[in-house]
């Protein structure tokens, strides 16, 4: 039997390696296009549907639920059977599902094919880091993944300027149908380049684990999203709270006594790559605080149309677009460290230039802070993902690569949900009664909630800069 060549050694693989990174960068801009794009849709979608906007919320929770509990089921499998696989039936799910949420037929079927668009998200996202790093040389796998870093980038942060631009001219239903003509083009490319998988793992899959793990991702996500609307201090969130700490708990019994589990717990012994985890969760609330409260700033308070402010906030993708590449390849010449702290005090800086925005702030000053907050994370999430999954074995790719998409997804639920809760609190404290919307003429409120809302981001970043300076020091020991 002839020995099976690494992908990073084969010829033929590096020579098409540069569209392998089209087809599943592709995917990974849909799929994390879809986690926010749906938001600016949902007073569209509860008018046309007939259904309350509190109902219409589920449109976009429902995804993540199913996306974050799946996550590292889906990890596992591609460990198990081959990630390229995985990753090909997960477009093709993606891409029905998308087929069918364009239709304005019912809410629960969009419900329902928000399900199904979710389950191939989950494929898609945590396979995708896996096949770069096995594609690409150590040499140049700094600068794969900050192309993948880019594409995330896009996807998460885009999803409210595109979603504006499709609203201006066509219906609902084409922020679905968009992903049509791409998931096709991104699938028959990846039919012709992706080549077979030959890592394997040979153990069976943990549903114990991968059950109460999902119960625990359900309850927390549930409560998020619960808490954001309602508060939380009510009984349903009580009882979404003792159903995670059980689940999670147990979970973690189920992990240490498998001989097979879902996730190798010593993984998160691993310093550099448990930090690196956290610091994905820390930015990515951050930067969800920004997709909460810029739509505000330029839409209520400024004044803008959709289509306006979705431009100017696309000053955020675009800088990360040009700077992750960049800083992708400067990993891959001079190392993770110092782009990490450059990074990431990058976005302090930002989230500084919020706190002074008023109502007659320039319109280039505005575009500058928020590109600036581009630019930080373009430095950051390229070197961050490298050493999430250079510090995993190659067998443990597809794990590795779920939990680091968890993390990010985790990040966006808390940070809509925490952001909200922060703004509407301060926004409550300084008009003296209860606000839980923009307040037509009264700017000063909001202004006084955005303050507030980046201090606390703030401090989560700056938690982020102090993990990473003892990670790498104790590094350098």
């Amino acid at each position: 039997m002839s020995e099976k060549i690494a992908f990073s050694e084969d010829p033929e693989i590096q020579k098409n390696r540069w569209w392998i990174i089209t087809a599943i960068g592709l995917f990974t801009f849909m799929s994390t296009l879809d986690t926010s794009i749906v938001n600016i849709a949902i007073p569209t979608i509860s008018r046309d549907l007939h259904v309350s906007m509190s109902q219409t919320e589920w449109v976009a929770t429902v995804y993540l639920l199913v996306v974050c509990s799946l996550l590292l089921l889906f990890g596992k499998i591609g460990d198990l059977i081959g990630k390229i696989k995985v990753f090909k039936i997960g477009m093709i799910i993606f891409t029905i599902g998308s087929f069918l949420c364009g239709f304005n037929v019912s809410f629960w079927m969009l419900l329902a094919s928000r399900l199904i668009q979710g389950v191939g998200a989950s494929m898609t996202m945590s396979t995708n880091n896996g096949i770069i790093t096995e594609v690409f040389k150590d040499s140049e796998r700094g600068r794969s993944l900050g192309w993948i870093g880019t594409f995330v980038a896009l996807g998460s942060i885009a999803g409210p300027g595109i979603g504006g631009i499709i609203l201006g001219f066509l219906p609902w239903g084409y922020i679905f149908w968009i992903n049509i003509p791409v998931g096709i083009f991104a699938y028959l490319l990846g039919v012709k380049v992706l080549p077979k998988d030959i890592t394997f793992q040979k153990s069976p899959v943990d549903y114990g684990g991968s059950l109460t793990f999902s119960l625990a991702i359900i309850s927390i996500v549930g409560l998020m999203s619960y808490a954001q609307l309602n508060g939380f201090l009510n009984l349903p969130v009580l009882i979404l709270a003792i159903i995670f700490i059980v689940s999670f708990l147990v979970f973690i019994r189920i992990e240490l006594k498998s001989s097979h589990p879902l996730v190798e717990l010593s993984l998160f012994k691993k310093v550099p790559f448990s930090i690196s985890l956290i610091s994905v969760l820390l930015i990515f609330i951050g930067n969800f605080a920004f997709n909460v409260v810029g739509p505000y700033y330029l839409q209520n308070l400024r004044g803008m149309n959709p289509s306006r402010s979705g431009i100017v906030l696309m000053a955020f993708p675009i800088a990360q677009v040009i700077f992750s590449p960049i800083a992708g390849r400067l990993t891959d010449k001079y190392g993770s460290e110092l782009l990490i702290r450059f990074g990431i005090c990058a976005i302090i800086l930002s989230q500084i230039g919020f706190c002074f925005f008023s109502a007659s702030s320039p319109i280039w000053f505005v575009i500058l802070i928020i590109g600036i907050l581009g630019f930080g994370n373009g430095l950051f999430q390229s070197p961050n993902n490298a050493l999430t999954m250079a510090s995993i074995e190659v067998e443990n790719l597809g794990i590795a690569g779920g939990l680091n998409a968890l993390f990010r997804n985790l990040g966006m639920v808390f940070g809509l949900t925490i952001s909200t809760t922060i703004l509407f609190s301060a926004m409550s404290f300084k008009a003296g009664h209860k606000v839980v919307s923009y307040v037509n003429g009264r700017p000063d409120l909001f202004l006084y909630g955005m303050k507030v809302l980046f201090i606390v981001m703030m401090v989560l970043s700056l938690i982020a800069l102090i993990l990473n300076m003892i990670k790498f020091n104790r590094k350098s020991r």
